[in-house]
């Protein structure tokens, strides 16, 4: 239960506010005068303040900022009975979440309170995330609200213990190349490079000599000697983005280095150990791709010791206020610019999104947002992307039916429309099930005709 400190020296507005605010179950601590707030906040931890812009003999804004010494992450609504732009702007600009004019209805009030509470929140879940992947998992950039990719960060770590080659596996946008990353930073091999090739991004006519180096001669062109990336790579970490466009020819001089651990130089003649370790990523299914012969399948084994699945981001949707309020925070700072959050609106359409660009997509909006926006508040209209494909939250009941519907077929679908095993399978009398499958609008005859 969320705990608001409340300070007004009307006797009157106090009671009120009390009982509005302990109607919608929050706990309520209530006093008339600077001296008693701060002796409440050393006593207590609160979650919010309410504080009269004019007290008597004592300014609202003066002890906002000393209870925010006590408590830096203290939020403060101001109420003013003046109203004026001017003490509203010197408010913000002190530190107020925001301010009420009053007099004010029950309803502005609660929304206020809830909105400042969940920004409030969202702001704990942010650094709380940030210091159990620091010290958990030392991912400190890796944001993981969700179950998925709470697993991924486990199997990461175990991963990084190891010097297993590795295959990150996931959709662009992902975060692939930050897992690598993170994987090295924690590893014993951390001292030592990390150094990273995009494969698509290299001609085939040139992937050879980049990769393996050249002695002067080698070719035409080549006038000096070159030490390639995989001898620059030293005892570190050598990172293959998007593995699956490299070709087969250098596949197989590719697999012949990590079976000996060493190659040559094009034109040289003395061999060079290889002692990195291969974290390869791809945006392909690479076991399909090895089927339709586009990539040996004995060198997927050898890069596929330990594969690491990364969810897309429509997969993982309650880490989207987060990573968004990340991105804005970082840009906003960047920029100079005075925008803070987004509307419930904008949030609503990031949340439900489609994201075919995932979180590199997510940054990208959010970077335009915060570039183009003229106000603290990023409106729904500046979320410049197609409309959702994902379902927007349903109310309680008719999300429950949905489901309910989805189960039933599904285990009809199983048994071949015989009410009586699929009701076992779901734990109910079979009177219980007929009912359900009634509110649903199912028929077990019509799984009967489908086998």
């Amino acid at each position: 239960m969320e705990k608001i400190l409340i300070v007004d020296d009307d006797f009157s507005l106090l009671r009120i506010l009390k009982m509005r605010l302990e109607v919608e179950k929050f706990s309520v601590i209530e006093v008339s005068n600077g001296a008693d707030a701060l002796a409440a906040a050393g006593d207590a931890v609160f979650d919010l303040a309410i504080i009269d812009y004019q007290l008597k003999d004592e300014n609202g804004v003066e002890l906002m900022e000393s209870l925010q010494k006590i408590d830096p992450e203290l939020p403060v609504i101001i109420l003013t009975a003046y109203g004026t732009i001017k003490n509203a702007v010197s408010a913000m600009k002190k530190g107020a979440h925001s301010y009420l004019t009053k007099p004010f209805e029950d309803s502005e009030l609660i929304h206020h309170v809830k909105g400042c509470l969940e920004k409030t929140q969202l702001k704990r879940e942010v650094a709380e995330l940030r210091t159990m992947v620091s010290e958990t998992f030392g991912f400190e950039k890796v944001i993981a609200k969700d179950e998925k990719m709470k697993t991924v960060l486990k199997q990461s770590v175990l991963a990084a213990e190891t010097d297993s080659n590795i295959l990150i596996e996931g959709e662009s946008g992902t975060g692939k190349e930050l897992i690598a990353k993170s994987i090295h930073v924690t590893s014993a091999r951390k001292k030592n490079p990390f150094l990273a090739i995009n494969c698509a991004a290299i001609p085939e006519t040139l992937f050879e000599s980049e990769l393996f180096g050249f002695k002067k001669g080698a070719f035409t062109g080549a006038g000096k000697n070159k030490k390639g990336l995989l001898e620059q790579a030293g005892k570190g970490t050598f990172f293959f983005d998007e593995i699956s466009e490299i070709s087969i020819s250098i596949q197989a001089k590719l697999l012949r280095v990590l079976q000996e651990n060493e190659f040559y130089p094009l034109g040289g003649t003395e061999k060079i150990k290889f002692e990195a370790r291969i974290i390869a990523a791809t945006n392909r299914n690479l076991l399909e791709e090895v089927a339709k012969g586009n990539f040996r399948e004995d060198l997927y084994y050898r890069i596929h010791v330990i594969p690491i699945l990364l969810p897309p981001l429509r997969e993982r949707r309650e880490c989207i206020p987060i990573l968004a309020h990340c991105f804005l925070n970082e840009f906003r700072q960047q920029m100079g610019k005075n925008v803070n959050q987004f509307s419930s609106a904008a949030m609503k359409k990031l949340i439900n999104a489609p994201w075919p660009g995932n979180v590199r997509e997510l940054k990208n909006v959010v970077e335009y947002c915060v570039a183009m926006s003229g106000n603290p508040v990023i409106p729904k209209d500046l979320i410049m992307m197609e409309e959702s494909v994902h379902d927007e939250l349903k109310p309680f009941k008719e999300a429950k039916l949905a489901f309910e519907k989805k189960y039933i077929i599904q285990l009809l679908g199983l048994t071949n429309g015989n009410v009586s095993q699929a009701a076992k399978l779901a734990g109910k009398y079979r009177a219980d099930f007929y009912d359900l499958m009634k509110k649903c609008g199912l028929s077990a005859e019509d799984f009967r005709d489908t086998v």
